[in-house]
């Protein structure tokens, strides 16, 4: 079933053109774990799709630290990466059981860019891997009109994968990013024609 499903895709994809796929780091503080992460995970990525990736963290955006009346040159250029991305993958830790302000800012910044987009999602925490993140995330997100892919990664306790800075991941982690990336790309590629005829 996982096989057919699979190239179902990579046939959709063939007459199309190439995805724009974001990965959003969820986390702003000093020390995070999503740079190491990342590193493992925008190659798994790319294994698995036709796409160009492109990276937003909070911490090179340059957002102002709240909403404005009137949008600023950094958020005008946020929301047209936004607005340019067929689908998501959100990279976050969780915090006190739930996901970072840095990760709530960013979608909070633009709206109308969001909709009609699948989003999945990377979590990584303690022992449960930061889900209780994502399951709060899934609602705000559907706030937005995105689709949030039911299959997820978690990565509990990803301190103790990490040697000299480099994340190693169990092949659990790696096959349940193919596993989720087989449906994120389905949905954006299902939704990509339908969202340009609309606009």
């Amino acid at each position: 079933m996982t096989e057919m499903r699979v190239e179902e895709t990579e046939m959709a994809f063939e007459a199309k053109d190439k995805l724009q796929v974001a990965v959003i780091y969820g986390s702003d503080r000093e020390g995070r774990l999503c740079d190491a992460i990342a590193t493992w995970l925008l190659p798994e990525l790319a294994k698995t799709l036709n796409a160009e990736i492109k990276v937003l963290d909070p911490l090179q955006l340059g957002l102002p630290a709240r909403l404005l009346s009137s949008d600023t040159a950094e958020v005008t250029a946020f929301k047209a990466l936004v607005d340019q991305s067929d689908c998501f993958v959100i990279l976050t830790p969780e915090y006190n059981h739930s996901f970072p302000s840095a990760v709530k800012h960013l979608l909070d910044t633009a709206y109308v860019e969001w909709g009609r987009k699948p989003v999945a999602f990377v979590s990584y925490g303690g022992m449960a891997g930061g889900v209780r993140a994502v399951e709060q995330l899934r609602q705000v997100v559907a706030e937005l009109s995105m689709v949030a892919v039911r299959n997820a990664v978690a990565l509990p306790n990803p301190w103790n994968n990490l040697e000299d800075d480099v994340f190693h991941p169990t092949d659990q982690a790696a096959a349940a990013v193919d596993t989720m990336m087989t449906d994120l790309v389905w949905w954006a590629s299902a939704l990509k024609l339908p969202r340009q005829q609309a606009s």
